[in-house]
């Protein structure tokens, strides 16, 4: 009896679904300054799954592309964001899917245009 208990309960535990990953991503959009450090990426790209590392130069676009997204940035403290405020910059990160809005902790900024693009249709 105690056998049959142990081998129900080993499968319960290997059936168990594995936690939610979290992803690496890359979005474009543009940096702002919301509130005293409190920073967002607006009119931003969809996030695409991506690595943790600044994009090669490359990969960076000629032109800024502009989208209808919005992120909260959160570890923010390790990247002078001040020198980006208002540019159109590639950010990476970890996305945190919420609701009303999304954040990402950020891995690497990489500066794509000195101004911001207009909002995507």
């Amino acid at each position: 009896m105690v056998a049959l208990i142990f081998i129900l309960a080993l499968g319960a535990v290997q059936a168990a679904p594995a936690p939610k990953k979290v992803e690496i991503v890359s979005a474009t959009g543009c940096l702002k300054e919301a509130a005293p450090d409190t920073w967002t990426l607006v009119n931003a790209t969809d996030p695409v799954p991506s690595t943790a590392n600044a994009p090669p130069a490359k990969n960076i676009p000629a032109v800024p592309p502009a989208g209808r997204n919005a992120f909260k940035l959160i570890g923010v403290s390790q990247f002078n964001l001040t020198a980006h405020r208002d540019h159109t910059v590639i950010i990476k990160g970890l996305l945190i899917s919420a609701v009303p809005l999304s954040r990402l902790n950020i891995t690497s900024l990489t500066m794509v245009a000195p101004s911001c693009v207009q909002a995507g249709k």
